[in-house]
């Protein structure tokens, strides 16, 4: 052995482990998602969710406080309406929790960021992210109704949105229509790259959003395809895009690192339900140490590209974050 070069001489310690370390993992780089519903002082666990909860307006309040204190800059606000129709236009509704829980949220915090999901599928009757023209939803006729959508939350005083229902020329139309209506400060986070995935299984039970018949994979990615993501991202881009994502992370952490070696702009990974699902449920059977998974699954993200990381694990990362 050539005793010149030893790697473990700078694994040896912890301290000089730290001193080389590459990639650090910070409570700054969360994104907490927030599920929002109808009435006040609920917070209720969400069965296929282990410790995320659906929160009124005024509980959400009080869980963006409590994410704040421990060092994470944003929430990703997420509704359940009082009401669906086939154009979901609770969505727009400024009476609808999602406003509501934007504006008070932002009063009482007002340094949070406030980031807004845009889409339609947890407000229409049949689950789908558009307008349908019989069983196919039709592309165009929705893009007004995202760009409505955008602006009521801007208008409830969000600092992002984020789309994430896949239709093509959404960012260049909410653009517009924030910027005709003076907010062209709000920044736009697209779902720039998003995968037709199974791993979004809790979600759609916490936000109630299953389509009523067929799936999604007419408008969200084939996951067999790496080329087309970085097409996605460059029309994004182009139409205005401020902050690109890539959903699910984990399974995509190739995608995360070409985009990154390829785009120079500021990128998300979404840490999405059903990744956060699994590491709950074998954490809950003695299988796996949560918080050494966790973090190192988070790490990964980090380590990938990712400048943000979207978690339903943030709060007791952060925490963990801080033991260390």
């Amino acid at each position: 052995m050539n005793s010149l070069i030893r790697p473990r001489r700078l694994r040896i310690s912890a301290g000089i482990r730290q001193l080389v370390r590459e990639t650090s993992l910070e409570a700054s780089n969360f994104v907490y998602p927030l599920f929002v519903v109808p009435g006040s002082n609920v917070r209720s666990e969400i069965p296929s969710m282990p410790g995320v909860f659906h929160l009124s307006p005024d509980m959400a309040v009080k869980e963006a406080a409590a994410a704040y204190a421990l060092g994470i800059p944003a929430v990703l606000v997420f509704g359940l309406p009082e009401y669906k129709d086939a154009e979901g236009s609770s969505a727009w509704d400024m009476n609808s929790p999602v406003q509501k829980a934007m504006t008070m949220i932002k009063a009482a915090l007002p340094d949070i960021i406030v980031i807004g999901d845009v889409c339609l599928c947890e407000y229409t009757s049949h689950g789908h992210c558009g307008l349908l023209n019989g069983h196919d939803v039709d592309n165009d006729s929705t893009l007004e109704l995202l760009a409505k959508v955008a602006l009521s939350q801007a208008q409830a005083g969000a600092d992002m949105v984020a789309p994430s229902d896949m239709m093509d020329g959404r960012i260049l139309a909410i653009r517009n229509k924030l910027n005709e209506n003076g907010y062209k400060n709000v920044s736009i986070m697209s779902y720039a790259v998003k995968y037709a995935s199974a791993y979004y299984g809790p979600f759609r039970d916490a936000a109630e959003c299953a389509p009523q018949f067929g799936d999604r994979s007419s408008y969200q990615m084939d996951p067999a395809n790496r080329r087309e993501a970085m097409r996605e991202v460059e029309l994004d881009i182009a139409e205005g895009a401020d902050i690109i994502m890539v959903k699910p992370a984990l399974a995509y952490l190739d995608i995360v690192r070409e985009i990154r070696d390829n785009f120079d702009y500021p990128m998300a990974a979404y840490n999405v339900s059903g990744e956060y699902s699994m590491v709950k449920a074998a954490a809950a059977q003695g299988w796996i140490d949560e918080k050494r998974m966790v973090l190192e699954n988070l790490l990964s993200m980090k380590r990938a590209g990712a400048d943000i990381i979207i978690t339903y694990h943030a709060m007791d990362a952060a925490r963990w974050l801080q033991e260390k």
